[in-house]
C-alpha cells in the first residue's frame, strides 16, 4: 500500500492529477446539468478546507453536515477530512433536538447547513451548546436578514480559503499528506431504536475495506454513473457514493431536489442505483398504481409479460433453465412489456441495482429480476462494515447473500459464526473500532474476540447464504412457547402494494400474532376510486369495510407462507401514517416498537380482547407545526389461521 492514497482527500488529489478531464460529479440546477471535473472538485474542496483552517478548525475536531444529497455536502466532508477532522452526517429531516444531542455528543465545532430550514436548527443548537464556532450555508433564500456572527455563506468561506491559499499555497497539501488509513474519517450514529443514538467510530481503513468488499463481488467499474440519493448518514451511501466515488472513481450525480429523483433516474438512466427496501417497494407499488389506471387489456398484457419475465428470471436466479415456453415467449415479452417498463422507470442502462439497510421481501427481488433489473442485497452494519451480499448471477432472493470473506487491501479475511441463540457473530476484517466515548457499550458488543451483530440469521449449508430473521432481541415468544420473527413477517407484508408500513405484535402475554397496518394511501385511494368508494381522508379510507377486507386478503396471502403459529390472526388499519417526527419511527424508518405499543395501547388491547373496534385518541403534530388530537374508532378484523388463500 506504500505510496497509494490512504484517505479520501488523498484519493481526490490523485484523481485531479491523473484524471484531469474526467467527470467527477453532475448536479441539476434550474433544469440544467452542471458538470464538475476532478480538478474543479479539488479546487472547491481545498478552498473550503482552507476557509475552515482560517476559522480555526483543525485535526481531531468534529464537523457536522446536514443537507439533502448535493455536491456541496460531499465537498464539505472531503474538506473537513483534508484537515484531519472527522465528519458527522445527519438525516436532513432530523429535528433541532436530535441535532443538538449529536452535536453535543460528538463535540462538533462547525455545522454545514444547506438552507434556512437547517440553519434555524443549527442556531437552536447553539442556544444550548456553546461548542459550535461556525455555521456555513450555501442556499441563502430567506437568510438575508440573519446577522449572527457565527454564520457564513459557503462562498464567503471559500473566498477566505482562497485568500489563505494565496498566502500559503501548500497549507492544505501539507495537512492532506499527514493523513493515514487509521485516522478517524467519520462518526456515524446508530438509529436509537431502544435508547440514545451512539456514535460509531469509522476509520478510513474500515471505510475502504467495506467499499472494496462490495466492489469485489459486484461489478462496479471506474467511470460508471451513480445517482446519490440515500442520505450520507446511512453508511451504505458512504461506502458507495463517497468512498467508491473517489476510489475507483465513479461519476456521482445529484438530482435537483429529492422530489425529482424519479425524473432524474429516467433522464440519466444511471448504471448504479442504491435504494433502501422502502424505495424499491415504492417503485413496485408505483408500477402497480399505474396499472390500476390503465385499460383492462393493457393490464392483462403487462401481467402476461411480467409473468413470463419473472418466471424466467427466478429460474435463472436458482441456476436453472427457464421453461421452454417461457424461453420462447421471452423476446416478445421483452419487446412489448419489459423493455418499455424499464425505459419508463429509468432502468434501461442499469447494471448494478442494490438495496440494504434492512431486509427486503423476496418478491421485490423477483419482480425486478422479471423486469430485467438484477436487484442485489448488501447486508452489513455501521460497526463492522459490509458483511454479505448477493454476488454471482445465481442467488436465493430469500437470503441476504453469502458472507464477504475474502481479504482486501485494507483488511484480513472475514469470519462468521452463528451462536446457539441464532445470533450472527463476526471476526476478522477491519473489526469494530468502538463507540464514541462509550467503552462500556463497546465491550458489550463482544463475546470474547467475536463481534455480536445482534441479528438472528440462519445459514444454507449448501450455498453459505444467510437468511435474515430479525434482531435477536425482537425474536418473540408467544404464551404457548412458539417463537417467531416479527420483522420476517413485516417485510413480506410490506411487499403488498396496498401496505406502506406495518408492525407485528405478540409476545409471552399473547396467544397469537396481530398486526398494525399503514395502508399505502396513493395506491389504495386509486383502488377505491375505481370502485366508486367515497372517502375524505386517510383516516376515513383506512376504516372503510372494503379496505379492511382488501388488507385482510393481503394478510392471508402472506399467512400462506408462514407456519401456523406465526400467522397474523387479527389486524387493524391505523388511521394515520407512522411518523418519525412523532417518535414512531427512527430517521431510517425503523419501528420504535415499545413507543408504538404504548401510544396505541387501546388498539393493541382491542386486538387481544376480541373487540370488533377500538376507540383511539392520540396526540398528533401537523405539518404546519400545530398540535392536536386524533380521535376515532378503529375497526379490528379477524384472519382465520387455516383459511384458504384467495386465488
Amino acid at each position: 500500500m506504500s505510496g497509494s492514497p490512504q484517505t479520501l482527500p488523498q484519493f481526490i488529489r490523485r484523481n485531479a492529477r491523473d484524471l484531469p478531464h474526467a467527470v467527477a460529479q453532475r448536479h441539476k440546477q434550474r433544469g440544467v446539468w452542471r458538470v464538475y471535473d476532478w480538478p474543479q472538485v479539488q479546487d472547491r474542496v481545498h478552498a473550503i478546507a482552507a476557509g475552515l483552517m482560517a476559522r480555526g478548525v483543525g485535526r481531531g475536531e468534529t464537523v457536522l453536515v446536514i443537507s439533502e444529497n448535493r455536491p456541496e455536502q460531499y465537498w464539505a466532508e472531503y474538506a473537513a477530512q483534508c484537515l484531519g477532522a472527522k465528519i458527522v452526517s445527519l438525516y436532513p429531516d432530523a429535528t433541532a433536538e436530535e441535532m443538538a444531542y449529536i452535536a453535543s455528543d460528538s463535540a462538533s465545532v462547525c455545522i454545514f447547513a444547506e438552507d434556512q430550514e437547517q440553519v434555524d436548527k443549527a442556531l437552536a443548537v447553539i442556544d444550548g451548546y456553546d461548542g459550535v464556532r461556525l455555521v456555513v450555508y450555501w442556499e441563502d433564500g430567506g437568510l438575508w436578514s440573519y446577522r449572527q456572527d457565527v454564520l457564513a455563506s459557503l462562498d464567503t468561506l471559500m473566498s477566505e480559503g482562497r485568500a489563505l491559499l494565496g498566502r500559503d499555497p501548500g497549507c492544505i497539501d501539507r495537512e492532506v499528506d499527514r493523513g493515514t488509513a487509521d485516522d478517524v474519517a467519520l462518526l456515524t450514529y446508530t438509529s436509537g431504536t431502544t435508547g440514545k443514538p451512539k456514535g460509531v467510530v469509522i476509520t478510513y481503513r474500515a471505510l475502504f475495506d467495506a467499499s472494496e468488499r462490495i466492489r469485489s463481488c459486484i461489478a462496479i467499474e471506474p467511470g460508471m454513473e451513480y445517482l446519490s440519493y440515500i442520505p450520507l448518514a446511512w453508511m451504505t451511501e458512504q461506502w458507495l457514493g463517497v468512498a467508491l466515488g473517489a476510489m475507483l472513481p465513479t461519476r456521482v450525480n445529484f438530482a435537483e431536489r429529492p422530489d425529482q429523483i424519479t425524473a432524474a433516474i429516467r433522464e440519466l438512466a444511471v448504471e448504479i442505483l442504491l435504494f433502501g427496501p422502502r424505495q424499491w417497494e415504492s417503485i413496485a407499488a408505483m408500477v402497480h398504481a399505474r396499472m390500476l389506471d390503465a385499460p383492462a387489456w393493457r393490464r392483462r398484457v403487462v401481467d402476461w409479460g411480467l409473468g413470463i419475465g419473472t418466471r424466467a428470471a427466478t429460474a435463472r436466479l436458482h441456476g436453472k433453465a427457464p421453461r421452454p415456453v417461457d424461453r420462447l415467449l421471452l423476446p416478445l415479452a421483452e419487446a412489448l412489456v419489459l423493455r418499455p417498463l424499464r425505459d419508463q422507470l429509468g432502468f434501461k442502462r442499469n447494471r448494478v441495482a442494490l438495496t440494504g439497510g434492512a431486509a427486503a421481501a423476496p418478491d421485490v427481488f423477483r419482480l425486478f429480476a422479471g423486469l430485467g433489473v438484477r436487484l442485489r442485497s448488501i447486508y452489513g452494519s455501521s460497526e463492522y462494515g459490509a458483511v454479505s451480499a448477493h454476488r454471482s448471477d445465481t442467488y436465493d432472493p430469500e437470503t441476504i447473500g453469502a458472507p464477504l470473506q475474502a481479504a482486501t487491501d485494507w483488511g484480513p479475511p472475514l469470519e462468521t459464526r452463528i451462536a446457539g441463540n441464532g445470533e450472527l457473530l463476526l471476526r476478522g476484517g477491519c473489526g469494530f473500532t468502538g463507540y464514541w466515548n462509550l467503552p462500556e457499550k463497546t465491550a458489550e458488543r463482544f463475546d470474547g474476540d467475536w463481534f455480536r451483530t445482534g441479528d438472528a440469521v440462519t445459514e444454507n449449508a449448501a450455498t453459505g447464504e444467510l437468511t435474515y430473521l430479525d434482531r435477536v432481541d425482537h425474536m418473540s415468544r408467544l404464551r404457548g412457547g412458539a417463537v417467531y420473527p416479527k420483522q420476517f413477517i413485516e417485510i413480506r407484508l410490506r411487499f403488498s402494494p396496498y401496505i406502506r408500513e406495518c408492525m407485528v405484535i405478540g409476545d409471552e402475554r399473547h396467544d397469537h400474532v396481530a398486526a398494525l397496518v399503514n395502508i399505502n394511501y396513493e395506491v389504495v385511494s386509486r383502488w377505491a376510486e375505481q370502485r366508486g368508494l367515497s372517502f375524505t381522508t386517510l383516516a376515513d379510507l383506512s376504516q372503510r369495510p372494503e379496505i379492511v377486507d382488501l388488507i385482510g386478503r393481503e394478510v392471508r396471502k402472506v399467512n400462506a407462507s408462514l407456519p401456523v403459529h406465526g400467522r397474523v390472526l387479527r389486524f387493524a388499519n391505523l388511521p394515520k401514517d407512522l411518523d418519525a417526527d412523532e417518535g414512531e419511527l427512527t430517521r431510517t424508518r425503523k419501528l420504535r416498537r415499545e413507543f408504538i405499543e404504548e401510544r396505541y395501547a387501546s388498539l393493541v388491547g382491542g386486538l387481544y380482547a376480541g373487540d370488533a373496534e377500538a376507540d383511539l385518541a392520540i396526540p398528533v403534530r401537523y405539518q404546519d407545526g400545530r398540535s392536536g388530537t386524533l380521535a376515532c374508532k378503529v375497526r379490528i378484523a379477524d384472519v382465520p389461521a387455516n383459511e384458504a388463500v384467495p386465488a
